[in-house]
């Protein structure tokens, strides 16, 4: 694959019923910090910016760390965003919308003020 960046979101979904599955979420969270990719946790995944063959190391070790920790069953959603010929990064998908939310909160304030 090439080595340009790539945007991947991950959601571990644990089926396992020995522990509350947020603790298996928060794990695996660790995981994807400890791989240095940059990374944002949101409410229902986890987006991870990288080259492709680091994106999927930290998918395989998400799965191999459940399994050596014995999580008994899980759903790996993984959706990637792959460009053929340049990065493709979070920020590009967002950055309209960041800036209307931002003005729309500007308006909020001094229309109260």
């Amino acid at each position: 694959m090439h080595s340009h960046i790539i945007s991947a979101s991950i959601q571990i979904v644990p089926l396992a019923q020995d522990r509350h599955p947020y603790e298996w979420v928060d794990e695996a969270i660790e995981v994807i910090k400890r791989s240095g990719v940059q990374h944002e946790v949101g409410p229902f995944a986890t987006v991870v910016e990288g080259r492709y063959d680091d994106v999927m190391k930290v998918v395989h070790a998400i799965n191999e760390y459940l399994y050596k920790e014995e999580c008994t069953e899980w759903i790996s959603n993984v959706q990637l965003q792959i460009r053929s010929k340049g990065d493709i990064t979070s920020l590009e998908k967002v950055q309209k919308y960041q800036r209307t939310v931002l003005r729309s909160s500007l308006k909020d304030k001094s229309s109260t003020s």
